[in-house]
């Protein structure tokens, strides 16, 4: 009886240890399929990545045109050029609606012009006119587009204009051809960026004399890190560092050659932040 009842308990002892080791191994299971879940849907290596945007809204028949462009001499050394714009089938200062404006920064003045004088840093205008000072004797190119609410240029035909000009000693104001190669003119990312719109952050530029589908590329080197974009759309930049963020922009040919040009290259410092 008692060599029954040790066996007895022997096999229960067993059943005890097979139903904690099948727990067990269910269990691990679970972990491991967590963990796969994480790694689909967490960078868990926190590598800085550059994405394409999708489904930004479109404006079809969007038109920028300069009206004007003016110049008077300020001073012994300096002029102030004056451009008044005509904008077309888009509305100024109106928020644009779609799903892209929820989680990237967004001008609470609504959409703008983006005026870019020599690929420094854009003025946003919500008045379709600028102002700005130059130097006497200069040359310049200013470069104008249409833009969403939340800082991502309209790409259709038609909705950017560029101007090459100089400013004589006298402050005169003298048109100057445009170019014929390829230039590229840097947009976003620009200044600080704080709290949750640093966890996207939008990499945004305008080409002019190619559509990147002829071989040409724009290769965006971020904090040491060379991304190769072939096609010419808004991107974002996933896992960027708090900091100082660096951002070159240059436009190479299919062998990643930089191409020749007054504006092919840039280099642009922003700032994340908690």
């Amino acid at each position: 009886m008692k060599k029954n009842l040790n066996l007895s308990l022997a096999a229960l002892a067993f059943a005890a240890l097979s139903f904690t080791a099948c727990n067990s191994g269910n269990k691990t299971a679970e972990n491991a399929q967590t963990s796969t879940d994480s790694l689909n849907n967490v960078d868990t290596n926190n590598e800085i990545k550059v994405e394409p945007v999708a489904d930004s809204k479109s404006f079809p028949g969007a038109n920028l045109e300069i009206a004007s462009i003016t110049s008077e001499k300020v001073g012994s050394d300096s002029a102030r050029i004056s451009v008044k714009y005509n904008v077309k089938n888009f509305t100024l200062t109106e928020h644009t609606e779609d799903s892209n404006a929820h989680h990237m920064a967004n001008s609470a003045e609504g959409q703008h012009i983006h005026f870019i004088l020599d690929n420094t840093p854009y003025a946003a205008l919500y008045k379709p006119e600028h102002t700005a000072m130059v130097k006497l004797g200069s040359e310049h190119y200013l470069m104008s587009f249409l833009s969403r609410s939340y800082h991502e240029s309209i790409k259709e035909e038609g909705a950017a204009v560029l101007k090459h000009f100089r400013i004589d000693d006298n402050g005169k104001l003298s048109e100057l051809a445009l170019p014929t190669e390829p230039s590229l003119f840097y947009s976003r990312p620009k200044g600080e960026y704080k709290g949750k719109d640093t966890d996207r952050v939008l990499l945004d530029f305008y080409v002019w004399n190619t559509k990147l589908k002829d071989g040409n590329q724009v290769k965006a080197t971020i904090n040491g890190t060379d991304f190769m974009l072939d096609n010419w759309g808004p991107y974002e930049i996933i896992n960027a560092p708090k900091g100082e963020l660096t951002v070159d922009l240059s436009l190479v040919d299919k062998d990643g050659k930089t191409l020749s040009g007054d504006n092919v290259s840039i280099t642009r410092k922003v700032t994340l932040s908690e």
